[in-house]
């Protein structure tokens, strides 16, 4: 229903301020967009944009902020199923498939069956069982899901209850939930769409226990979805966010499944006496874990750009306040240059908040790309049988899913408040967004638990590297940092001016040293004076913390100071500019530990925090640009504070006439709720010349 006279237009039209700023920018954001990307995938990406944008069910997604759950949920299983569809009908690759899921960019109930349920099978089957379950599956035959986390163990999947014993005589297996908290819960497909399941159970054979190993299990009838016997199941009600996905529940009561039900390409059973056979390797999943955790740090590189570009191209056109000093001038329609109330981008505050999530998009995309060439290096290191790569990267990857996620979150809280009340809006485009990636910090491992696998394997490294029990064929990052610490202990920053700190070597001297007297001071805290573990447990995500940001800090840098890169000169310098930000940023937060470890002093953190203001003001005229080169298309973004053309009152206008409220002059429920109490007063009106009642 339109509500907004058509003629009206806001004070300052925000697409000149947006031209204004990308006037402004030093380099080429095409050029910067081909980098990033690369335009083979830019061009896929394209093609794919194309035929969703143009889908009668995937195209429209104006629903999206005026629903609740049950629409929603229908309306995701829909998109679902058409996704699926075109992935068949375009014989899309997982990278294509992956690129559509993330423009749709809102799960469904079959998620977990391409995410989870079919590459456990493709990596823990064998070929008997990938034909049986995966070739079904991959022709969404039948519709899987994951079921390890239970309703009382989560992170720890050595403490899982539900059992699977074997029975040789019939050579089945009995899969049985003994206790309530053995109930599989939260599991993303289960609640009413999935017919199928990995369950991860406790393997008993013979009276012995050895924890918890995969089964495909089928839970509900083929014929009419009907729970099968020896199973409940259903949907866990309502949560904080991502309520397009059916999170499910299901409890087993002696349920037999068969014997191929166990995921047998890596450890069995020995059909007729019940034999434990033991996998190869029992670190082999570690290599798969890798992969998925450098797919979410390149994921959150995707997160901490879209939630800039909203807040940047949204203070770019917020104007507020004035600046007497730096009075802000346009050239308006007529050609003629008027002054403006100031942008809010033009604040340091603002730019204090934001720029820095823009360094961090950019770190963690070189951390991402790197962590893959790392992964292909140590799955062809495996391959040979040699598996002392493994630790040090898998250590890593835990620690960087920890913080990438967590600055992720962070970061998308930061850019909406950065947004002021419209930021609370959903036309914002990022509390839905929010909502539905928070979970991140839990899944594949919570934040707070992976940094312990990071800090041990450090603090072991620590005391091997002390111990001098590392040769040098089996150095590494981690070693070679910590040995350098060792060889000079008392070691200090050398640092006399702001300047100093656009030296890179500088700066990764200060995060290396840090790390290592972190976990110096950890290992003599535990060793020495028998400290706890659980008592040491903010010191240890402290290391975690401080050991990816140095991994981070590094490989950016190695990125963009390499002059023997072929980029383009103005990209080089703008993303020299955004390395050092992101070390200075996280040097000033961070700062208690770079002063109490001794290396920097108190003059020395004062001249970070100068330079950092510095650093924030060489970046603002290309603040806009820089967010506009990660390219989110509008359908993406679905914001009206992130418009592209900075027509954000216009698109806020338009999007409040969609509001389901605003389609009846007078509300339902007015005579029940409204008309009851109002009319008790109607002795008190007066009715006007027009016939309108008024007190």
């Amino acid at each position: 229903m339109p509500l907004f006279p058509k003629h009206l237009k806001p004070a300052t039209e925000g697409s000149r301020l947006l031209a204004e700023e990308r006037k402004n920018a030093s380099f080429n954001v095409k050029e910067m967009t081909d980098y990033i990307y690369g335009q083979e995938y830019l061009t896929k990406r394209q093609r794919i944009l194309d035929i969703l944008q143009n889908d009668p069910i995937l195209g429209d997604k104006s629903h999206r902020y005026y629903t609740g759950r049950d629409i929603k949920f229908k309306k995701s299983l829909a998109g679902g199923r058409r996704l699926a569809e075109l992935t068949q009908a375009h014989q899309w690759t997982d990278e294509e498939y992956l690129i559509a899921d993330h423009l749709i960019d809102e799960s469904s109930a079959f998620r977990l069956h391409r995410s989870m349920f079919m590459p456990t099978i493709a990596n823990q089957g064998t070929e008997e069982q990938k034909k049986k379950y995966l070739e079904p599956a991959q022709k969404y035959e039948i519709i899987g899901c994951y079921a390890q986390t239970e309703l009382g163990h989560g992170s720890n999947v050595r403490g899982l209850e539900t059992t699977a014993t074997y029975h040789p005589e019939t050579r089945t297996f009995t899969l049985n939930s003994p206790t309530l908290t053995a109930a599989k819960w939260w599991i993303g497909g289960l609640g009413v769409a999935a017919n199928h399941a990995i369950v991860m159970a406790r393997l008993i054979s013979n009276g012995k226990d050895h924890g918890p190993h995969p089964f495909v299990v089928q839970i509900r009838s083929l014929v009419d979805h009907t729970p099968l016997e020896g199973a409940v199941m259903g949907d866990i009600g309502p949560k904080f966010g991502f309520n397009t996905v059916d999170n499910g529940f299901i409890l087993f009561d002696n349920m037999t499944i068969p014997y191929i039900s166990l995921l047998a390409r890596y450890s069995r059973i020995d059909q007729v006496t019940g034999e434990y056979i033991k996998p190869p390797n029992s670190k082999l999943a570690y290599g798969t874990m890798v992969f998925v955790r450098a797919n979410i740090v390149l994921e959150s590189r995707f997160v901490l750009a879209r939630a800039a570009t909203v807040a940047i191209r949204y203070s770019a056109v917020r104007l507020q306040g004035s600046d007497s000093a730096h009075p802000k001038q346009i050239t308006d329609a007529k050609g003629s240059t008027k002054t403006v109330e100031t942008p809010i981008l033009d604040y340091m505050m603002q730019q204090y908040k934001l720029f820095p999530v823009i360094a961090q998009a950019f770190a963690c995309h070189f951390t991402g790309q790197e962590m893959h060439r790392m992964y292909h290096t140590n799955q062809e290191k495996m391959a040979q049988g040699d598996y002392s790569y493994l630790a040090d990267l898998h250590a890593t990857s835990s620690g960087l899913k920890s913080l990438t996620t967590t600055i992720a979150v962070s970061a998308i809280e930061d850019c909406r408040r950065a947004c002021g009340g419209h930021g609370y809006s959903l036309f914002s485009g990022l509390g839905v967004f929010y909502q539905d990636y928070l979970p991140k910090a839990t899944w594949e491992g919570d934040n707070f638990l992976l940094t312990q696998q990071t800090a041990r394997y450090l603090m072991k490294t620590f005391r091997s590297v002390k111990a001098k029990k590392i040769n040098v064929k089996n150095t590494n990052f981690s070693s070679n940092y910590i040995e350098a610490y060792l060889s000079n202990p008392e070691a200090r920053c050398s640092v006399n001016t702001a300047s100093d700190l656009n030296n890179p070597e500088t700066l990764i001297a200060a995060f290396k040293y840090r790390t290592a007297f972190l976990i110096d001071k950890a290992v003599r805290a535990i060793d020495s004076h028998q400290v706890s573990w659980n008592d040491m447990l903010i010191e240890i995500y402290k290391i975690s913390r401080a050991h990816c940001q140095l991994f981070m800090a590094v490989i950016f840098i190695r990125a963009v100071f390499n002059d023997s890169d072929s980029i383009d000169a103005t990209l080089r310098d703008v993303l020299k500019k955004l390395a050092i930000l992101y070390c200075m940023s996280t040097l000033e937060q961070d700062a208690a530990d770079f002063l109490t470890c001794g290396y920097i002093s108190s003059a020395q953190a004062l001249l970070v925090k100068d330079h950092l203001v510095s650093m924030l003001k060489s970046i603002r005229p290309d603040a806009v640009a820089l967010v506009d080169s990660f390219d989110f298309p509008e359908y993406l973004l679905n914001s009206a504070l992130g418009d592209k053309d900075g027509n954000v009152y216009e698109k806020i206008a338009a999007m409040t006439e969609l509001e389901p409220l605003n389609q009846k002059k007078v509300v339902d429920g007015y005579e029940d709720s409204i008309r009851t109490l109002v009319h008790k007063g109607k002795h008190r009106w007066v009715y006007d010349k027009n016939g309108v009642a008024r007190l």
